[in-house]
């Protein structure tokens, strides 16, 4: 008689007996889901797995489709194995490098030693399509470390054999697809049949692969022209060719031969040549007359949006200009004033959570010349307050405005489009795992502000997790739709920053019990710190960035 196991299903709130040693498909098809959409992944006692995972302990499991996060995480890097394997076929010599979240899709840079013509992506589509209606199942191969590094150095694949070296596990994974090898840090798709909707282009000098919609996944997401967001990327990619890093394996190597404090201090100056370069654009822009006199800086959660802004006041100074800085957050409405999401909570990321008019009437009557009383919203009492905080412009003077709402004009609407500079700030980008590994940018900002919550509200990891996706349906209403109309954009991500963060990040996400729904998340974000050697904080700039969240800023932030 076989040996069961009992299995609670969170769907559904029924529990089943199954043998022990089922995977979680046999579970899925045992407990007759009705799914609206395909199920690629679960979750097991809080943690993420796939669907070919054998249980054999008694355990709680949900389902996910596509419309969960993790779950379009599982679908995407299938996706981009099945890209991987089509271009290995296609084009034997050829470099693949998934590089950059744009236009609702990842833009992929394809190495073929000629540009990329029509004729390739639709051969790559084409072949794609063709291993996917094969149905070849994705094997997961758990070996030792050397052994790993010895088959990804067969291949050519150094990427892959310089992050496992220097990883220091003694044991680890790769994936095959037929007789295609590659590696990726989560989960993957029991077979290459359950992709259903994807696309391939060309875009720009390189590729789009086109994803499905989570809110609808039968079709794909639209194509959203980001220009100005491509060329920031690219940006940043030359930055990391000046310091001859391309992935974790090569900043883990660096480190390792004693060149942390050079990376740090090349870094920073790369940041502080682009403040600089804005700075310059500002004061130059006003030589045909319009002077610049508001510069509206916008960007999401843990952006880095104050230290930059310190940073840019110090620089626009040194061009003989006077910056005042004004936070929008100010002029919040008092909180029973504030507007209510659909959830009933206060909705603080919205415009209607301001007091609009008032901001405008303020900023009309300064570029008038006239002295105005500044406002001070108080956190505490969730009222605005005068203390005595006049203002009033001069020749030289410029209001540096910052909040997230700055780069949609509705918040200034009454100001002289002239005398506006609009920027966008966020952490755009970080050094990749390797190839075909990226970590996502929100990942990055949500680490940031792990570390800050914790050393300056008092927040948990847990708590802070918890609130994210409700930051993040903020950020995509009043952020991200107005990226494009900035002037100018700042990447505040530094390729050396998971490295320190590591050190104040891994302690707090340790702390999350494995019953806590946040189990999974963090279980997630640790193990990118897996793929980074540890760089203490002691050579971080004061002037830094990254201080924001780590402490030791000289700025009040």
């Amino acid at each position: 008689m076989k040996q069961m196991l009992q299995i609670c299903c969170k769907n559904n709130n029924i529990s089943k007996e199954f043998p022990i040693g089922s995977s979680l498909l046999d579970i899925y098809y045992g407990f007759n889901l009705n799914f609206p959409y395909q199920v690629v992944s679960a979750k097991v006692n809080n943690r993420s797995e796939g669907l070919n995972f054998r249980v054999y302990n008694n355990k709680d499991i949900e389902f996910l489709d596509v419309r969960d996060q993790s779950g379009m995480r599982t679908y995407v890097r299938s996706l981009c194995f099945v890209l991987f394997k089509a271009v290995t076929e296609l084009f034997p010599e050829g470099k693949l490098f998934v590089e950059h979240p744009v236009s609702k899709g990842y833009f992929c840079n394809l190495r073929i030693g000629r540009p990329i013509e029509l004729e390739d992506v639709k051969r790559i589509k084409q072949r794609m399509q063709e291993i996917i209606a094969e149905n070849i199942p994705y094997h997961r191969i758990e070996c030792h470390t050397a052994e790993a590094v010895r088959i990804f150095s067969e291949r050519g694949m150094n990427d892959k054999v310089r992050l496992l070296e220097t990883s220091g596990s003694l044991y680890t994974y790769y994936y095959t697809l037929g007789d295609t090898v590659d590696y990726y840090y989560g989960n993957l798709l029991p077979s290459t049949g359950y992709l259903k909707l994807f696309d391939i282009v060309k875009y720009y000098d390189g590729l789009l692969l086109r994803i499905p919609s989570r809110e609808n996944p039968e079709v794909l997401e639209d194509v959203v022209k980001q220009e100005k967001m491509l060329d920031v990327f690219k940006e940043y990619l030359n930055w990391s060719y000046i310091m001859g890093l391309n992935n974790a394996g090569d900043f883990n190597l660096a480190c390792e031969e004693g060149h942390a404090t050079d990376l740090i201090n090349v870094a920073e100056a790369l940041q502080e040549k682009k403040i600089a370069q804005i700075a310059d654009t500002i004061f130059h822009r006003g030589e045909n007359g319009n002077r610049v006199k508001l510069v509206l800086i916008a960007g999401p959660s843990s952006s880095g949006k104050t230290s930059f802004s310190h940073r840019l006041s110090i620089q626009l100074t040194a061009h003989g200009m006077k910056p005042h800085p004004i936070a929008v957050d100010n002029y919040f409405k008092n909180r029973e004033d504030t507007p209510l999401d659909e959830y009933g909570e206060r909705n603080y990321e919205c415009l209607e959570a301001l007091d609009v008019e008032k901001f405008n009437e303020d900023m009309l009557a300064l570029l008038r010349g006239e002295r105005i009383e500044l406002p001070v919203f108080n956190f505490v009492t969730g009222h605005r307050e005068y203390r005595g905080d006049f203002l009033k412009l001069g020749k030289e003077d410029v209001l540096v405005i910052e909040g997230i709402h700055g780069l949609n004009d509705k918040l200034s609407h009454s100001l002289p489009k002239e005398s506006k500079f609009k920027i966008y700030i966020s952490a755009l980008t970080q050094l990749n795992i390797d190839k075909h590994n990226r970590i996502p940018t929100t990942d990055g900002r949500l680490i940031r502000r792990i570390v800050r919550d914790a050393r300056t509200r008092g927040t948990s990891a847990k708590d802070t997790i918890a609130r994210w996706p409700s930051v993040r349906r903020g950020e995509e209403a009043n952020i991200f739709p107005y990226q494009e109309e900035a002037d100018v954009m700042f990447n505040s991500a530094l390729v050396y920053e998971l490295a320190c963060l590591k050190l104040y990040a891994e302690p707090l996400l340790f702390g999350i019990g494995k019953d806590e729904p946040e189990y999974i998340e963090a279980k997630r974000l640790l193990k990118f710190f897996d793929y980074f050697v540890a760089v203490p904080s002691d050579d971080i700039p004061r002037n830094s960035l990254l201080r924001e969240f780590v402490g030791g800023s000289c700025f009040d932030v």
